[in-house]
């Protein structure tokens, strides 16, 4: 046993990977220092990064007793923190994209008369699909904290094979979805922009994505000079056919798709391009708007499984304003358990 190992990380949403960096540490030291990544390096990498404090409450709340009776924490201020000077130290815990630092600060140990210290590399623990657990896949939307696939087994997203060829609404799933999901932004009458002003000034953030489900929605952001990232269309409103959607431009988008989707059905060529869509915005910011032949309106259930965290979306509540709902893990768990209430085809 080692008398005292140093971990260092952004330890950004608490995983599994996490967990088991955590665990092989303790059970080869006996002490260990978790140094954590102060907000001001961690927010200039993803700016959707949790604070300091809750990422640091995030670890105390998945150990238990024993264990945090073994840690101590600290503030990480740059990539070595107190390893190339620490006195008391033996042994530093990484990950394999990690070691190379661990390399350097025993280098300038050495240069100081200081002991190097053990390295302990400690491998990933892989999510559903064989790939690595990562914050950064989990803040993209992919997987949980646990790596299981948000959309699995609905949809499979690393193949072609799909275990439900379409998802059909049910009574059950109908009366679940009647609950309130979102905030309500009142509008007048039937002026949107007015409501979509309060959304744009409320929400809008080029860190995420802004998605738009409706034609009303899509048109009132085009008329205000600012377009969605993604927009679902179907050419209707209140499921008639509506006159002024054409004046959407769909020339503003880089990117133009098209889906079926019957009306009460989520289907796999819904599924394909929503999650086209934000891939695309995810790799180069680039904006997508999809026609849908059919209906558009059970969209969000899949469009909050793939998307990214703190994804704002949005779509019109006719006579009343807009619903804007931001992703989080919390909106994901949700609309799996709605979908988990339809019927396959």
């Amino acid at each position: 046993m080692y008398n005292l190992g140093l971990i260092g990380g952004t330890f950004d949403r608490f995983h599994a990977g996490h967990r088991k960096l955590i665990r092989i540490a303790l059970e080869k030291c006996n002490k260990i220092e978790i140094w954590v990544i102060s907000d001001e390096i961690a927010k200039k990498n993803n700016i959707l990064t949790m604070n300091w404090q809750d990422r640091k409450n995030d670890i105390i709340s998945n150990l238990d007793e024993d264990s945090l009776s073994k840690v101590e924490f600290g503030l990480l201020e740059d990539k070595y923190g107190p390893a190339p000077n620490h006195p008391n130290a033996s042994a530093i815990i990484c990950t394999p994209e990690t070691v190379g630092i661990c390399v350097e600060i025993n280098k300038m140990r050495k240069s100081k008369i200081l002991d190097e210290l053990e390295i302990i590399e400690v491998g990933h623990e892989n999510a559903w699909d064989g790939k690595p657990i990562s914050s950064t896949r989990i803040r993209n939307g992919e997987i949980d904290r646990l790596g299981n696939s948000w959309i699995y087994p609905y949809f499979n997203p690393i193949s072609k094979d799909v275990v439900a060829t379409d998802l059909v609404m049910t009574k059950h799933a109908e009366k679940m979805l009647k609950q309130p999901f979102g905030e309500l932004i009142e509008g007048k009458d039937e002026d949107y922009e007015y409501a979509m002003k309060i959304v744009m000034e409320k929400y809008l953030n080029n860190e995420v994505p802004l998605i738009a489900v409706g034609d009303v929605t899509t048109l009132t952001l085009q008329e205000l000079d600012n377009c969605a990232d993604v927009a679902l269309i179907d050419g209707k409103t209140k499921r008639e056919e509506w006159v002024q959607a054409k004046n959407i431009d769909y020339k503003k988008y880089d990117n133009y798709l098209t889906c079926v989707n019957p009306a009460g059905r989520l289907t796999k060529s819904l599924f394909e391009v929503c999650k086209l869509s934000l891939e695309k915005w995810l790799v180069d910011k680039s904006t997508c708007i999809i026609n849908v032949e059919g209906e558009e309106d059970l969209a969000p259930l899949i469009i909050h499984l793939v998307a990214p965290l703190g994804t704002v979306l949005v779509y019109g509540q006719p006579g009343r304003g807009l619903v804007v709902r931001i992703t989080e893990e919390e909106t994901k768990k949700r609309c799996k358990e709605i979908l988990s209430s339809f019927d396959t085809l």
